[in-house]
């Protein structure tokens, strides 16, 4: 079994975390995760990342929530090595969802795996069919309200990027029955071609929009460093509120 590296806590203060989700508890507010390295998560996790936040959980390897501690990607069934798994978007993300709308508890299903292009995420996949698996398994505790998507580093111009977007998109929609499921897809670092394709999803699909990486800054020219993941964490958070408020499905006080 996959251990963490977050600090383990009390399992008096978290009953759930090794028992399964109580039947007493609000549904969750599920969102899946996937993508490849930055989604994965590459940049240092630093204090300010390491609190435990209030009303956000994470998806374990055994089918539990547990407090959503960093490396969120460390119990997916796809990634490389526990060592490699850092800091993500993930984290802000829910943390910003959470403080949008006080009474829901954010539950976070996180699949990526670094290196990884679009291809290898396509319907019939391993990566696809994983994370089809694992958000489904995730469901039982509550609703599926988003997916979060970032990948393209491996497609940086791949002129048929959107195509292969839109029809992973809709497979998804497809296979977990959500027809109207919001999805973000965040752009790459810098000026590569792959980032204009992505910027046209809004248009090429209803109920989808994008995540800018404009004034981001990586520690490689690659990765996002951690000051830029917890931003873009935010972004892709802003980005999926708008989608629940234009579709009517926004429940937040």
């Amino acid at each position: 079994m996959r251990k963490s590296l977050h600090l383990l806590l009390p399992l008096f203060l978290f009953p759930w975390a090794s028992t399964g989700w109580g039947g007493d508890e609000e549904p969750l507010h599920i969102y899946l995760l996937i993508g490849q390295s930055n989604m994965a998560g590459r940049a240092a996790i630093e204090a300010e990342d390491e609190a435990v936040p209030d009303r956000v959980y994470l998806f374990t390897d055994e089918g539990n929530w547990e407090p959503a501690t960093n490396p969120l990607n460390r119990y997916s069934s796809v990634r490389k090595r526990l060592d490699m798994q850092r800091l993500g978007p993930g984290y802000t993300f829910a943390r910003t969802l959470a403080g949008h709308n006080p009474d829901a508890r954010i539950g976070l299903v996180v699949n990526a795996q670094g290196g990884t292009p679009i291809e290898r995420w396509a319907r019939g996949t391993e990566l696809y069919d994983e994370a089809v698996r694992r958000v489904r398994a995730a469901a039982k505790d509550g609703e599926i309200k988003g997916v979060v998507w970032h990948q393209g580093e491996g497609n940086s111009r791949d002129p048929e990027y959107l195509r292969k977007l839109t029809a992973m998109i809709e497979a998804l929609r497809a296979d977990l029955d959500r027809p109207d499921l919001p999805f973000v897809a965040g752009q790459v670092e810098g000026d590569r071609p792959v980032n204009l394709q992505i910027a046209k999803i809004a248009d090429a699909l209803p109920g989808t929009a994008w995540a800018s990486s404009e004034g981001l800054g990586t520690f490689d020219g690659t990765h996002f460093d951690s000051a830029a993941q917890r931003e873009f964490g935010r972004r892709y958070a802003a980005a999926m509120i708008r989608l629940h408020e234009e579709s009517g499905t926004d429940d937040s006080p």
